[in-house]
């Protein structure tokens, strides 16, 4: 019986140790925190570049666009997006339908109808040319100056050669054509 009883608490012992330890195995860990694009406002990247010029990146986009979302959601949390972003570009997100005013150079671009149904901003028009469309990526040069408008969803290995071929001037050298012939990700 005394011998029953000794492996009967053993047992639950054991039992309940590695209960305890699987548990604690599964337990799920502190969440890791990625690193995220660096978004900014327009004024933000306008301010920085002034004090250290680098190209600017625009995503202009809207809250009802599941496109946006999705590339949020995807191409800019890839890890390789981000951190080519975070260090060749200063990073503007630009909700196209904004009601804020925004003032750049001394020139005021408002939202016109800013309580009407997806009333488009004056600058995410300037910027697109009057053709809107979500998502668009506006890329500046040093100087603020449009180098093009890049337009649509794109997976992180279709966005990837088009980051490099603006960040490293690729486009005063090679048309695009050219340039995503002989593209290699590094």
């Amino acid at each position: 019986m005394k011998r029953s009883i000794l492996l009967l608490t053993l047992t639950l012992l054991f039992a309940g140790t590695f209960t305890a330890l699987s548990q604690e195995a599964e337990s799920p860990s502190p969440a890791v925190e990625t690193e995220k694009v660096k978004w900014m406002s327009i004024q933000e990247a306008y301010a920085l570049q002034a004090q250290s010029p680098k190209k600017i990146f625009i995503d202009v986009y809207t809250n009802w666009c599941g496109w946006c979302k999705r590339m949020d959601a995807s191409t800019f949390s890839d890890p390789t997006i981000v951190r080519y972003m975070n260090a060749h570009y200063y990073n503007v997100k630009l909700d196209a339908e904004t009601s804020k005013e925004i003032t750049l150079a001394g020139q005021k671009y408002v939202n016109p109808n800013p309580e009407g149904r997806r009333s488009t901003h004056q600058l995410a028009a300037t910027l697109l040319g009057g053709q809107m469309s979500y998502p668009s990526y506006v890329f500046l040069d040093e100087k603020s100056e449009k180098l093009t408008v890049v337009k649509g969803y794109m997976q992180s290995d279709a966005f990837e050669p088009i980051l490099h071929f603006f960040a490293t001037g690729a486009y005063l050298k090679e048309s695009w054509e050219a340039y995503q012939q002989g593209w290699k990700k590094e």
